[in-house]
């Protein structure tokens, strides 16, 4: 399958417009998990998409601490040359081996960034990462949930050194991009004066639309822009029902979140109201909701995450999907008649 390609920035990248998400791959038996998960099914699900068309994968050290990319590694190596997708990672997620259950803690100190981006390398089996990116700023604390932070340690390490040190393992060619994930435009602006931001990486969905503000900023600066989430956690795959979510095991990080407690009935009446849009199409509701997020002006490509073949299959139309002016306005105003999520409805 020939898919269409979007330059990420001016990185010399191009990308299919959905891109394979490989959070969930890493398996259970840390604190963000989603559970128990065979690892064949998950590199039959990357080849599922390579073969698709698909050319990038994202991961992070972090995912299944370590797993994600040791699984990634086994499925390349599996690849002829020519077929290797892109490989995006991240860092600044260091959890403590002794006790793999502990929120791990937010660190980019340069030489601790530099043991993960070699030990990066080693589990996906690659002499370059294609981009790097920072997971969250620095704070010296451990991650809560959604991504906030508490007070920032005195501890922690200011976003020039860090993003320094990113710039200078581009010039060594460990890496052939630097980009920052969950960062705000403040700290995007602080960074582009060290040196140029290739990417970022914010959650962007129907349901979660805050960051409009550094799309808009990445725009203007001719820096690619991979959203995540863009299926809020398959909250908008229409496959969800307040009974599947009370059954989810407790190891799933879904079950205490907001999105799937307080706020679950907004973001199901929001789901179901993609259903006409995705009926015109004849494709799933998970579909509409990526090309969506395709559709915001900025918006380089879309991480789809996926567990099986099966799943891949249902997101693989969100990359050839264009939605019309019309189906825009339907969906702006399904947003704002359920109160789902936050942020603007239109760009």
């Amino acid at each position: 399958m020939t898919l269409s390609e979007q330059p990420l920035g001016s990185t010399g990248i191009n990308l299919t417009r959905t891109g394979f998400g490989a959070w969930a791959i890493g398996g259970d038996g840390w604190r963000y998990g989603w559970g128990a998960q065979d690892d064949a099914a998950s590199i039959a699900a990357i080849h599922h998409a390579v073969d698709a068309g698909i050319n990038w994968i994202d991961t992070a050290a972090v995912y299944g601490l370590g797993h994600s990319e040791e699984v990634i590694g086994k499925a390349l190596a599996a690849l002829p040359p020519h077929a290797r997708p892109h490989v995006f990672t991240k860092c600044g997620l260091v959890w403590d081996e002794s006790d793999r259950s502990a929120a791990p803690h937010r660190i980019m100190k340069p030489a601790s960034v530099r043991r993960e981006v070699e030990a990066s390398l080693r589990r996906l089996n690659t002499e370059q990462i294609d981009l790097y990116q920072v997971h969250y700023p620095d704070t010296g604390e451990s991650l809560d949930w959604g991504g906030s932070a508490g007070e920032v340690s005195p501890n922690a390490t200011p976003i020039e050194e860090y993003w320094q040190v990113l710039a200078d393992l581009k010039t060594e060619g460990k890496v052939r991009a630097i980009g920052l994930s969950n960062h705000s435009v403040a700290e995007l602006e602080r960074a582009e004066r060290i040196a140029h931001v290739d990417a970022i990486q914010p959650p962007f969905s129907a349901i979660n639309r805050t960051a409009a503000a550094e799309i808009a900023w990445a725009k203007a600066h001719g820096t690619g822009v991979i959203a995540y989430s863009p299926m809020q956690s398959g909250l908008l795959t229409g496959a969800f029902s307040a009974e599947r979510v009370a059954a989810l095991p407790a190891d799933d990080w879904r079950s205490g979140h907001p999105d799937f407690t307080s706020g679950l009935t907004a973001n199901l009446r929001l789901a179901d109201a993609l259903r006409p849009v995705a009926e015109r199409y004849g494709v799933g509701i998970g579909a509409v909701a990526v090309a969506w997020v395709l559709a915001w002006p900025g918006v380089t490509g879309a991480i789809v995450g996926a567990r099986t073949p099966k799943q891949v299959a249902g997101w693989l139309p969100a990359a050839g999907l264009e939605l019309t002016e019309q189906d825009l306005t339907e969906i702006a105003a399904a947003i704002e008649a359920t109160g789902a999520g936050a942020g603007p409805t239109r760009a």
